[in-house]
Formats: C-alpha cells, structure tokens, sequence
C-alpha cells in the first residue's frame, strides 16, 4: 500500500469538493482522463471545465490500493442527489492521471482487478 497514493487521492477530493481548482489542476497530470460509462475525455481544460460546472461533491468511504491505483468507494452529491457508487483513479508520482466513475464497487473492482483483500485498513 502506498500512503503517497491514497493521500494525493484525499488531497484531490479535498480540492474538488473545497471548489479549489488550482490544486485540483496541480495534482492532476497534464494528460489526466476523466470518465464514466458514458464516455471519457482527457486533459487539464476538461477537468476545469468539468470541475467548474459539475456541481459534484464526493464524498470517500472505503478505500482500496495496488499499484498504483486506488477505488474509493463514495456518496456523490449534485443538485440534491445523492448516489453511491465507485471511482477508480490512477495515480503516477503523486499526480492523478486517470478518473473512472463506477456505478458500483463491484464494477469498479472488475474494471481495476482490485477486490476487497486491496482494502486499506
């Protein structure tokens, strides 16, 4: 488990949800994904633009790592709705360089190879 992973995907939801966009930017790589099961785009411009319009807040539970990557399992929060799903991010020397919205922890853990024994106590 690596504690510079899991703390660069606190930092990153901290800043999402604080409306902190200069940070967001600075812990995302220059070519960051963005996706769901809708479709992904990529890139800095998009997840300003994305995190600037969304209206989101996420909200971690659980958290699992390896290698790199790490499922947070969490209540997302937009225009009054609440749903509870699963975000798959990768992290690469302390920058997070893909985000994946699951609909479920189980689909996010099929999409990662990660499975509960990744959990992180």
């Amino acid at each position: 488990m690596s504690t510079s992973e899991i703390a660069t995907v606190l930092a990153w939801h901290d800043a999402l949800n604080d409306s902190d966009i200069d940070t967001l930017l600075a812990l995302s790589s220059d070519d960051v994904e963005i996706g769901d099961h809708t479709g992904a785009s990529q890139g800095l411009t998009t997840l300003r633009e994305w995190a600037t319009t969304s209206g989101l807040t996420l909200n971690p539970g659980r958290m699992f790592v390896h290698h790199g990557v790490v499922v947070v399992e969490e209540q997302a929060t937009a225009e009054g709705q609440t749903t509870t799903g699963a975000v798959a991010f990768r992290v690469v020397d302390d920058q997070v360089t893909s985000v994946f919205r699951h609909e479920s922890l189980e689909s996010a853990f099929s999409a990662t190879d990660l499975s509960e024994k990744d959990a992180v106590s």
